[in-house]
């Protein structure tokens, strides 16, 4: 497929950039809002990501008031944190039961307006103050917003009942819904934000995405859910396409792999407008480094330097530090794409091959597990199962609906059913699972791809309300899952492996993994930094650029967050298929 190149130009006064953790959205977003201002309009550029980086990518400190950017006239930049607001709003639903509820009941309805539903909506609610506020919208010929709301989010703030005493009364324990109660006064102005967004002459959605299958289908699953919104008026750019420099044998193969998943863009992303813009051997901070990416000049400048890392181990030493446990249970857990499924898989058959019985389960929607392992034959002593989340959480929801469902008008179904449709639904759905399986790490090892996260982890251990989030429809709470937890926080059990790439985003979102799972009193006990190019001694020139970005983080996180980290190098061949797997852990 043929892409033409990305214009930092628009013509709507909204422009609304959103994909997948560390595609590039705070970069283009920041490139576009200074390509603009040069041309001499005058620009508001906003973000509402926790993990921004708007600071550095212009180097000064931001607030939630708009301060003009150094050098660029007609430029202005604010930074809201939708977890400030997000804990401030928790805070005014909290204040009235203070001192009425009893602690544990406080404790449990705070878990249950921590999680990432509570936060979309309070950065929804910073978003509309800046589309609905007609004296500073005038102010600026272009407005572009760092990371947009997701169609859940939208969908919730359309529905009716959603501002109505429902949600004060409803006892079914709703997991998204809990955040908008108390919003009713704030139903116009939501709305309005709504039409704002969904005509195509106001508002320009960028969707990001990197060369990457799993980037490419979050853009999909984005774009879809916005066109159902009738948010049509959609851009892919396809950020950081490799242009090989150099006949290096890891260029040649980066660059082959990525025309091939350039060639099967999913169809429904064919239908918006199509564009790229280069990988680059450069940081994208500073003003005159991004006026660089806007000339899509991929020009190398940097001073080359020693990138190595003789303390940290290799994929084989987790695994030989592993066999020595002789069971347990183990977890890779990380954001997606980031790849927790191959390191799963690395780790079942380094194990299996040491003569350890195995059981490799997963809970990936996408059935990765089964593409990674292939069709070829495994050993006996390995076993390998998926938790079907959508068939977990049809099931789950259809005992919530059949339990309260006579209870409710045909709006409070039409709400209940909005809520079970959230991502908080199928992790707790896919838990009662996930803890089945875990209990047969008693004898042999169950090695997990996809763990639940810190949060769910919190939800159903707050103030012991397993009745509440896992058997509210029975009233029963499974042994295993009484066991999950004690299970999970003890390192004599359980080794949980946090897997990322050393890159910004996945790195800070990896930190902000962790700092969840201590939360719950969980430990990680490894790090392993997957896709290293700094390990396969490149020679291309922008791969080398690359790899001393990745030294950076690699030192950050090996000397600050952790004792023990991994690495995996870049891969040739793709770790795909039993034999392929084994030829990488016996480094062939």
């Amino acid at each position: 497929m043929d892409l033409t190149p990305y214009r930092f130009t628009a013509t709507q006064r909204y422009l609304f950039f959103t994909g997948k953790g560390g595609v590039g959205k705070t970069s283009i977003a920041c490139t576009t809002a200074i390509a603009l201002a040069d041309s001499g309009k005058r620009v508001l550029i906003v973000s509402t990501d926790p993990a921004s980086n708007l600071d550095d990518v212009f180097e000064m400190t931001l607030t939630e008031e708009p301060k003009s950017i150094n050098g660029i006239q007609g430029l202005f930049a604010s930074n809201l944190d939708p977890e400030q607001a997000a804990a401030a709003y928790k805070e005014k639903v909290l204040g009235p039961y203070k001192g009425l509820l009893p602690e544990s009941a406080i404790a449990s309805i705070e878990e249950q307006l921590s999680g990432a539903c509570t936060v979309e909506i309070a950065a929804f609610d910073e978003f509309t103050k800046l589309l609905t506020d007609s004296e500073l919208v005038s102010s600026y010929d272009h407005i572009l917003f760092d990371t947009a709301p997701t169609g859940h989010t939208l969908r919730l703030l359309q529905l009716p009942m959603a501002w109505t005493n429902f949600l004060e009364e409803n006892t079914h324990g709703a997991s998204c819904l809990g955040p908008l109660a108390g919003l009713g006064e704030k139903k116009e102005n939501y709305e309005k934000a709504v039409r704002v967004l969904s005509d195509p002459k106001e508002t320009q959605l960028v969707l990001v995405s990197r060369p990457d299958k799993g980037a490419l289908q979050e853009a999909e699953r984005a774009s879809k859910e916005l066109r159902e919104l009738e948010i049509t008026n959609q851009q892919l750019v396809v950020n950081g396409v490799f242009g090989r420099h150099s006949n290096d044998v890891y260029a040649k193969a980066y660059e082959k792999r990525q025309n091939q998943t350039l060639k099967e863009i999913p169809s429904a992303l064919q239908m918006a407008s199509i564009s790229m813009l280069p990988l680059v051997p450069y940081h994208l901070t500073g003003v005159e480094s991004l006026r660089k990416f806007a000339r899509q000049d991929v020009t190398i400048d940097h001073e080359k330097k020693v990138v190595d890392f003789p303390h940290l181990e290799s994929i084989q030493a987790v695994i030989e530090t592993l066999s020595q446990q002789k069971r347990g249970l183990i977890l890779t857990m990380g954001k997606g794409g980031v790849g927790k499924t191959t390191v799963a898989s690395l780790i079942a058959i380094g194990l299996a091959e040491k003569g350890h019985r195995v059981h490799l389960g997963t809970t990936d929607p996408a059935e990765h597990l089964s593409m990674t392992i292939g069709s070829e034959h495994v050993p006996n002593q390995l076993i390998v199962s998926r938790i079907d989340p959508v068939k977990e959480t049809e099931s789950y929801r259809d005992e919530v609906i059949w339990q309260v469902g006579s209870t409710l008008d045909e709006e409070g179904i039409k709400l209940l059913k909005e809520d079970l449709s959230s991502p908080c639904t199928e992790e707790i759905a896919v838990f009662r699972a996930f803890a089945r399986v875990a209990d047969e790490a008693e004898d042999h090892f169950v090695v997990l791809d996809t763990a639940p996260t810190g949060h769910t982890l919190l939800l159903l251990n707050a103030a012991q309300s397993y009745h509440k989030e896992v058997a509210r429809t029975t009233g029963e709470v499974p042994e295993s899952v009484r066991r999950l937890l004690p299970r999970l926080q003890n390192p004599e059990e359980t080794q949980v492996l946090i897997v990322t790439l050393a890159e910004t985003t996945p790195v800070l979102e990896a930190i902000r993994l962790q700092n969840d799972l201590k939360r719950a009193g969980i430990q990680p006990s490894w790090w392993i930094f997957n896709q290293v190019w700094g390990a396969t001694g490149t020679k291309d020139p922008i791969l080398e650029a690359k790899a001393y970005s990745e030294a950076d983080w690699i030192t950050k996180v090996s000397s600050e967050y952790v004792e023990k980290c991994a690495l995996i190098p870049w891969q040739i061949h793709k770790p795909v298929g039993y034999s392929n797997i084994l030829n990488l852990l016996h480094n062939k």
